[in-house]
């Protein structure tokens, strides 16, 4: 309980960017100084075991719980991350040009409801810059996704250019990538999920993974779409019938929401993304209405208010294979991973369940 006693309530009296560039900072700094990510495994890390161990999307995930985009936008402290319990990572999300985001102050806690809220808008230093980082990586202990967007000075028509730009640089050092058109703070991204510009984005990603993966050789790389909670059953509908048609390999579900409903903090007002607690609910329904469409033939991500491992197995049941959290470790620090993890066997166990897999859409059976 190092964290809550001792570092959760003097980064909770910081500004909440400063702590985010004082965790980031002091995680990027691990790899260069060898004994530290043995330490901290020693410390929070989470031994695999056969049961909850995951292959898919020609990756092995030791864990079946990521740690979701947003936290690590440059790539910069994979090493740190890969350390404390984590099967898998996204970083990002990144444009192909550096940029700054949105104006200060753009990321606010709401410790009541356990949340946040965040209006950055794809902060971060480029596609090469992050190119940089992960080529320097010395080893790799788990799967990275790279989570890829648009600079927000391209519009919509040129959209696929930027996540093309974004797979040439970033195509040698990724496992695997994730298309993001599901944020709500860059203007008119989500407009991206909807009709024919849905389908044409894909196609143009696809036809560069495709070019990318002859050039370089080696097996196919895996494409997975993040998706937003704020969409009706018709929008949705759509959305995952375009998905599944692209030949994408995943859906993560969900991003951020821009509902504020049943919120106490003051900061409810804050424009932006909300993560955390409340959206649990929502992105558990969202996951449960794209594998029944599908008839879980897509493999989904679960992404959205994962605080416990009764959170996540309620995402595995409903038809997530893999899950993510971010708000969480913010909260609950890096213990959280093993009480997830420990938590998730003792309830497969309970269910007679001997692998993961076999919980996977469980609620539909």
């Amino acid at each position: 309980m190092l964290y809550k006693s001792l570092a959760k309530p003097l980064l909770f009296k910081m500004d909440p960017e400063q702590a985010h560039h004082l965790i980031i900072g002091g995680l990027s700094g691990v790899g260069s100084v060898r004994p530290v990510p043995s330490g901290l495994r020693v410390m929070y890390g989470v031994r695999e075991t056969p049961d909850l161990a995951v292959d898919m999307f020609g990756c092995h995930f030791p864990t079946p719980v990521g740690l979701a985009a947003g936290l690590d936008k440059n790539g910069q402290a994979v090493t740190g991350f890969s350390s404390i319990g984590f099967g898998f990572m996204e970083v990002g999300t990144v444009t192909p040009l550096a940029q700054s985001g949105n104006d200060q102050p753009r990321l606010f806690r709401l410790p009541p409801d356990e949340a946040l809220v965040n209006r950055m808008g794809f902060n971060n230093l480029g596609a090469e810059a992050m190119a940089g980082e992960l080529a320097r990586l010395q080893e790799r202990r788990i799967p990275v996704a790279v989570n890829i967007g648009k600079n927000k000075a391209t519009p919509n028509e040129e959209a696929h250019l930027d996540y093309a730009k974004c797979i040439q640089a970033l195509y040698t050092y990724a496992d695997l990538f994730v298309v993001n058109i599901s944020s709500p703070n860059t203007p008119d991204l989500r407009n991206l999920q909807h009709g024919n510009e849905l389908k044409e984005l894909l196609a143009a990603v696809m036809e560069e993974m495709n070019r990318q993966q002859v050039k370089v050789g080696g097996a196919a790389k895996s494409v997975l779409v993040k998706i937003a909670p704020d969409v009706n059953e018709q929008e949705l509908e759509y959305m995952v019938s375009t998905i599944a048609a692209s030949g994408v390999s995943g859906i993560i579900a969900t991003n951020t929401t821009i509902s504020r409903e049943g919120l106490s903090h003051q900061h409810a007002k804050e424009t932006g993304g909300l993560s955390g607690k409340p959206l649990r609910e929502r992105s558990t329904e969202i996951i449960r209405q794209v594998y029944r469409q599908t008839e879980g033939k897509l493999p989904i991500i679960g992404s959205g208010g994962i605080f416990t491992s009764e959170d996540a197995y309620e995402k595995i049941k409903a038809g997530a294979s893999l899950v993510e959290i971010y708000t969480a470790l913010i909260y609950e620090g890096p213990e959280v991973n093993r009480q997830i993890h420990a938590g998730l066997r003792e309830l497969l166990r309970k269910d007679g369940y001997h692998h993961i897999s076999e919980a996977v859409g469980a609620d539909h059976r």
